[in-house]
């Protein structure tokens, strides 16, 4: 690669600051570039930061180094108190980024006239660094999701109630980490409302919000994932209209219909039903031993659905890791709050 002429900056401070900022921007690109690596598993990421590093190697020169000031520096080893209250990789991530982000400003600003390649560079990177950091929130989202799913026993199902909304808060409030939005009653607009409103609670208790059937809504209300019948659209559509970090579930009913979410791509599935179910009327139940051979055949998080309540959930209790999905045991219980929690301490 051919190099543009640099001229040395007639002032001597000048160069130390760049050097600085050299140093300081392939320093927090290091950072960002591990955590890609090492965290996020993101092998295109962690090679896209590794070049950028490198296009920034090749440009530091040596005037810049042989200006380097380390002893005399009057700022050196300052430190600010937020920097001890970055708490997650997350965290840590965007504060090199912004590290980043704001050592290529300077170099930008002190390189116009006498290093214009390098500012061409630093100017380029601080860019791509913007739109960089939305694929790894993405990225942390989607793994944060997914394992909230894997650590999730009960999944609420919803019906049409008038006081639907205080019934999934007691039941978020009893530790139900995945609610299900189903109705088939209200027009869309209402639909939209009611969803909003419950997307909202389970975003404040940390649990996922999943819309059955309608990818529309899903979209509209910004849920965490969509929930497939066998009739519903492929989930390969789902994923490219809704995006690689959101949760795509599939309702299963037999050994192929299993396999077919697996290939599909799909995040979870639902497999039943178990017992005769109200919502599921026109389907046979597959019963206690389909489900126990349905679930060794799947390394997928996998929830019993169909029917399931007080009188016969103690028929599942040889199951191991047992996940199950209910809506009317929770949903017309008296006290939603109790039924969640035994529920939970039975799954336990």
């Amino acid at each position: 690669m051919k190099l543009m002429p640099v001229t040395p900056p007639s002032d001597n401070r000048i160069a130390q600051l760049i050097d600085a900022n050299l140093d300081r921007a392939r320093e927090g690109l290091r950072v960002m570039e591990d955590w890609c690596r090492f965290g996020l598993k993101r092998r295109d990421l962690s090679i896209q930061i590794k070049d950028w590093r490198q296009q920034l190697g090749v440009h530091h020169h040596n005037i810049y180094r042989k200006a380097r000031l380390t002893s005399n520096d009057p700022a050196m080893g300052v430190s600010h108190p937020l920097q001890k209250v970055r708490s997650t990789p997350e965290a840590i991530f965007i504060a090199n980024s912004s590290r980043v982000q704001e050592a290529l400003r300077v170099i930008e600003e002190f390189t116009r006239i006498t290093d214009q390649k390098l500012c061409e560079v630093a100017t380029k990177i601080r860019y791509e660094t913007y739109e960089l950091e939305v694929k790894v929130l993405n990225t942390s989202e989607s793994i944060n999701k997914r394992q909230t799913l894997k650590n999730c026993s009960i999944y609420l199902i919803t019906t049409n109630r008038r006081n639907l909304e205080e019934i999934v808060l007691q039941a978020l409030k009893a530790g139900v980490k995945i609610v299900q939005y189903r109705e088939k009653l209200l027009h869309d607009n209402e639909k939209i409302s009611q969803a909003k409103c419950l997307a909202s609670l389970c975003k404040k208790y940390n649990s996922l919000f999943i819309v059955n059937d309608r990818i529309d809504i899903a979209l509209a209300v910004d849920a965490d994932g969509i929930h497939l019948g066998q009739k519903d659209i492929p989930a390969k559509i789902a994923r490219e209209l809704l995006g690689g970090e959101k949760i795509i579930g599939r309702s299963t009913h037999c050994f192929e219909d299993i396999k077919n979410a697996e290939q599909e791509g799909c995040d979870y599935i639902g497999i039943g039903p178990i017992f005769p179910s109200k919502t599921k009327n026109e389907l046979n139940p597959i019963g206690i031993d389909y489900l126990r051979k349905g679930l060794s055949e799947t390394l997928l998080p996998a929830f019993a659905i169909g029917g399931i309540n007080n009188s016969n959930i103690n028929k599942l209790n040889e199951i191991d890791n047992l996940r199950i999905a209910v809506s009317n045991a929770i949903i017309n219980s008296t006290d939603p709050f109790s039924k969640t929690e035994e529920l939970i301490k039975f799954l336990t």
